[in-house]
């Protein structure tokens, strides 16, 4: 379903986005849109929208199934103007937002939707949940040079850690409850990326409310939606696999050309399974079995 803007989207759909968990979709280019809006339609959302410019094609049947929103990519803050429009046009919503070929996964998706999973974090009384982007990369880059490939996914399965995340309003001790997360390939290839973009966590999952905003760093105005877990116990936890870093470490002539192969020797073959990413410790099921 195609809308003349994001104004015509949220006139005709911020009345139904509490109801069902939505999903915003940030297509940068071409590279797996299709299985990106697939992805989230078989987790059960209700509502899931692209933000692309008109150089994206999507056969009839998908177009059919997801909302098209025309928007300019390259402008100075076009994700995170458009979250922060949902937001404000549909309090008590539940989002997730990501960007092209990127899927998200959490305890036992095979098997459980998305609103089975936030109606379960919902009685814990959070708002938000911490999703850690995990980079997926080909193989063989001389048989995927884009570093794109679903059907050869790998990932790292060690080389993750977290720093404590100071507060500058309190002498820069750390914040409760709330942790910078780093590895992948941001970790591996840091000489070719800049120091504010190297951390891998983000609030992929929240729930929309009045003032709420995103801010530039992936983190909200809101600090308890920054939290990874509430002060009694541990809470759920997902993870956005993507093929993002890659892409762009790719395609960058400033490292594209320095970089032969992402393999290493924690280097493994992505199964595109809940329990493998559990069994990495890459998400936690909490109190949810």
């Amino acid at each position: 379903m195609k809308h003349s803007s994001i104004s015509a989207f949220l006139d005709r759909t911020a009345a139904a986005l509490p109801k069902t968990p939505g999903a915003l979709v940030f297509a940068e280019d071409r590279t797996e849109v299709a299985s990106t809006l697939e992805h989230l339609l078989k987790l059960g959302f209700g509502t899931v929208a692209l933000f692309a410019g008109p150089e994206i094609h999507l056969s009839e049947a998908l177009e059919a199934r997801v909302h098209r929103i025309p928007w300019d990519m390259h402008r100075d803050g076009a994700v995170i103007t458009a979250v922060n429009r949902v937001i404000d046009a549909a309090p008590g919503a539940w989002l997730h937002y990501c960007y092209n070929a990127e899927y998200l996964f959490f305890p036992f998706c095979e098997t459980r939707s998305i609103g089975d999973l936030l109606a379960f974090h919902t009685e814990e009384r959070r708002s938000a949940m911490l999703t850690y982007v995990i980079d997926l990369y080909a193989g063989d880059l001389g048989k995927h040079p884009d570093a794109v490939s679903p059907a050869e996914a790998m990932m790292d399965r060690s080389g993750y850690y977290a720093l404590g995340r100071p507060d500058p309003a309190n002498h820069n001790y750390p914040k409760e409850r709330q942790l910078d997360f780093f590895g992948g390939l941001r970790w591996r290839f840091e000489e070719h990326v800049p120091p504010s973009r190297r951390r891998i966590d983000r609030i992929g999952l929240f729930r929309a409310a009045p003032g709420l905003t995103l801010r530039e760093d992936h983190t909200f105005s809101d600090e308890e939606y920054n939290t990874y877990a509430c002060p009694w116990h541990n809470n759920l936890t997902a993870t956005i696999c993507s093929f993002r870093t890659a892409k762009a470490l790719r395609s960058n002539p400033g490292s594209r050309f320095d970089i032969d192969t992402f393999r290493w020797q924690n280097s493994v073959p992505f199964q595109w399974h809940s329990q493998q990413l559990m069994d990495l410790g890459l998400m936690e099921p909490g109190q949810w079995f």
